[in-house]
């Protein structure tokens, strides 16, 4: 049976042997293969240095940086008044227009004293009416005092005059002469009247005027201010956010009561590495992409430049000069404005995260002169 097998599998390996190695067609189909395959590495390879190229160039005339963010003026709103409040007209997150009111303090204690004030102002003009009388009055005895004097002095001369011939005696020249002292000291006491009339008049000074009534019509409008000031209103556009006030609740003088953040004005602060900043120049433009809007382009322009470092303004700026110094990569804040036209129906809140790139202006030639050694 094993004689009869054996000459069975020696026929049958003849017929599943490979084709010969030698085989010209086989050969030339290989070689061909071989061809196709460097031509398509090469191609991959041109295609991309191509790309790498372009990603290279971008890099540098397209300045990209996922460190930055939205930022806005937040304005805080406070009383300039105590008192307590009496009214709450606007909630949080809700959007207010210059000049709207916002909340409202109890008035009576401020119009009482506003009632007081103008109460002064009517008693200042009465009591200036009666000092002007005061004034008068000095004025008339001045003008008494100092005719008496004229009359005593003229009876002196008369008088020294008729005791020279003997017509009168000594007596009565002493009388003439004691009459003209008192006549002067009359007169000067009538001119200081005077003067202290005047200045209780106010009229004593260069400018003249009423001191009192100018004194107590300050305090009116003191009082007016803050009467005023219980009505609390929006300084600006913006939307209501951290409102700390209720209706009920007793303030104070200065006492925050909410903050209004104006979004129209808002900005994006760019924390660019230093080696960025070589050709951001203000005005050139910008495009930024935000998390919270996928597939949304908006566009807006470079503003400044901060004239520091972030670190550098830092809390705790870093010490340089000492021995464990290890440099770090620094990044400056860049300031771009946002061209709130480019997407008006999506809102930029405070703190967004966004994506900027700038848009330098430098073309790939440009970029391709640096890289040339000679």
């Amino acid at each position: 049976m094993a004689d009869e097998t054996a000459p069975l599998q020696q026929s049958e390996e003849p017929a599943i042997e490979p084709q010969q190695a030698g085989n010209p067609a086989l050969e030339k189909k290989t070689g061909s293969r071989k061809n196709k395959g460097i031509i398509i590495l090469g191609i991959l390879i041109v295609i991309g240095g191509w790309f790498g190229l372009r990603m290279f160039i971008a890099s540098k005339t397209h300045l990209e940086t996922d460190n930055a963010f939205i930022e806005a003026r937040v304005v805080p709103v406070s009383s300039k008044v105590s008192g307590t409040v009496t009214r709450v007209l606007v909630n949080d997150n809700q959007y207010v227009k210059q000049g709207d009111l916002l909340v409202e303090i109890d008035p009576r204690d401020y119009q009482v004293q506003l009632a007081k004030a103008a109460a002064g102002v009517g008693m200042a003009e009465n009591e200036t009416s009666g000092e002007y009388l005061k004034v008068e009055s000095s004025r008339a005895a001045l003008q008494t005092a100092r005719a008496r004097h004229d009359q005593a002095v003229v009876d002196l001369a008369r008088g020294e005059k008729l005791f020279g011939r003997d017509v009168i005696p000594r007596e009565q020249l002493d009388r003439l002469k004691t009459a003209q002292r008192v006549a002067e000291s009359q007169l000067k006491e009538a001119q200081e009247n005077l003067k202290r009339s005047q200045a209780e008049a106010g009229l004593g000074g260069a400018a003249g005027g009423k001191a009192k009534v100018l004194e107590r019509k300050a305090l009116l409008n003191e009082a007016q201010l803050q009467l005023s000031y219980t009505k609390i209103y929006a300084a600006r556009d913006g939307y209501i956010t951290r409102k700390s006030v209720e209706r009920g609740a007793n303030i104070q003088a200065g006492q925050a009561l909410m903050a209004l953040v104006p979004l129209q004005e808002a900005w994006i602060t760019a924390n660019y590495k230093e080696r960025q900043i070589t050709y951001i120049q203000p005005g050139e433009k910008v495009e930024f992409h935000v998390d919270a809007y996928p597939g949304r382009t908006f566009s807006g322009k470079v503003d400044s430049i901060m004239a520091g470092t972030g670190a550098a303004f830092s809390l705790l700026p870093p010490e340089n000069a000492t021995g464990n110094y290890v440099k770090v990569v620094q990044r400056i804040p860049v300031k771009i404005a946002i061209d709130n036209s480019s997407d008006s129906g999506h809102l930029l809140r405070v703190g967004m995260s966004v994506v900027p790139t700038i848009l330098t202006g430098r073309s790939s030639g440009d970029v391709l002169r640096e890289l040339n050694p000679f």
